[in-house]
């Protein structure tokens, strides 16, 4: 995975969060990192471990979302050959692989409710036992995790421990999402596309136009900086005019012409099966539409509709009606009893 280290960014929200991992790096206490997706979370990991006494000891991640619920313990603490399917070797876990470094666990909500209780037992007697052994082994390691979740609502829910919560948040720090990180994005722009640049061998950066600027500026982030990487180097890339300032972004990769939802088949029309359209009702007096009660009614209104105009239109051939409305024949004699219009025709329900 590639290792970004740079922060870049001058707003005084960003710059604090920066500044207060710089302070809780040089204490051994656990940290929390909170933030969205993209926000840099992992950067801040990184800044805690080489600025603290660990600098020259092992950062060792593990993303807690990319393991079956299984594997985690296993990943955590090490197994013994034997100690389940497939364990042919012992292994050692990532608290030994960190010992006297630090542990950065990523994604820290998504651990088992038994995978946390061995992490609360082992932050707090600094030992940990492998699966399949009863043998403790001392480790020296640092936490840092970081999530996007709510863990104090989780703990009120049940469903993070409230101990565990309590021995991670020594010190907390929220990552402020770039929309709200001002003059940021422009200073983030220009320093990803200038890269970009380099990497194309460009003699020059042009820089954005401006209404490529205030395209960028409007727009909300919801992917936070890595999403801003990725949508100024493809810009860059697409542009291909190093004469020329950038004036095209392109935040949608997957929007075109040809999107899955234009591509998504028509039904097959049949032989001799015309097929019903929606219809709206209107005064014939002044035009305007009959308000239903609810939603609820109206829906149920038009389906019913929909459905007797077909059986009206194709002579009440129950067959095709389905296929022209689209439904299978089951569906189809299910709206007939919703709707009790079997007693239109004189039926019973199961006839």
């Amino acid at each position: 995975m590639e290792r970004d280290v740079q922060f870049i960014g001058q707003s005084t929200a960003f710059l604090d969060a920066v500044e207060r991992a710089s302070r809780a790096a040089q204490v051994r206490r656990p940290v929390l990192v909170i933030g969205e997706r993209g926000t840099g979370k992992e950067l801040i990991a990184q800044r805690l471990h080489h600025l603290s006494p660990r600098w020259g000891e092992p950062l060792v991640t593990l993303n807690c979302a990319a393991l079956p619920e299984t594997l985690i313990e296993a990943e955590l603490f090490g197994h013994e050959a034997g100690a389940f399917t497939g364990a042919t070797r012992a292994r050692t876990g990532r608290f030994e692989e960190a010992d006297r470094g630090t542990l950065f666990l990523d994604e820290l909500g998504n651990l088992s409710m038994a995978a946390q209780e061995r992490l609360l037992r082992a932050i707090e007697y600094g030992e940990v036992v492998r699966i399949g052994s009863s043998r403790a082994v001392t480790v020296d390691v640092r936490i840092v995790a970081a999530t996007n979740a709510n863990l104090p609502q989780m703990a009120a829910e049940g469903t993070f421990r409230a101990d565990l919560l309590d021995r991670l948040s020594f010190e907390v720090i929220t990552l402020p999402p770039l929309r709200a990180r001002e003059g940021d994005v422009a200073e983030l722009a220009d320093y990803y596309g200038r890269r970009m640049a380099s990497e194309l061998e460009w003699n020059r950066w042009p820089g954005f136009s401006a209404s490529a600027t205030d395209a960028l500026e409007a727009h909300d982030w919801p992917g936070n900086v890595r999403e801003l990487r990725n949508v100024v180097e493809r810009a860059v890339y697409r542009w291909g005019d190093e004469g020329s300032p950038i004036g095209e972004v392109v935040f949608d990769p997957f929007a075109s012409a040809w999107g899955m939802q234009a591509l998504t088949p028509k039904p097959e029309r049949r032989a001799g099966v015309e097929p019903v359209l929606p219809c709206a009702r209107a005064s014939e007096e002044d035009g305007s539409f009959d308000m239903p009660a609810s939603l609820r009614e109206a829906v149920e209104a038009h389906e019913r509709s929909l459905v007797l105009g077909a059986l009206e239109r194709l002579r009440w051939n129950q067959r095709k009606a389905a296929e022209a409305l689209g439904l299978t024949y089951d569906q189809l004699r299910h709206c007939l009893k919703k709707h009790r219009l079997h007693q239109a025709r004189g039926q019973t329900p199961d006839a």
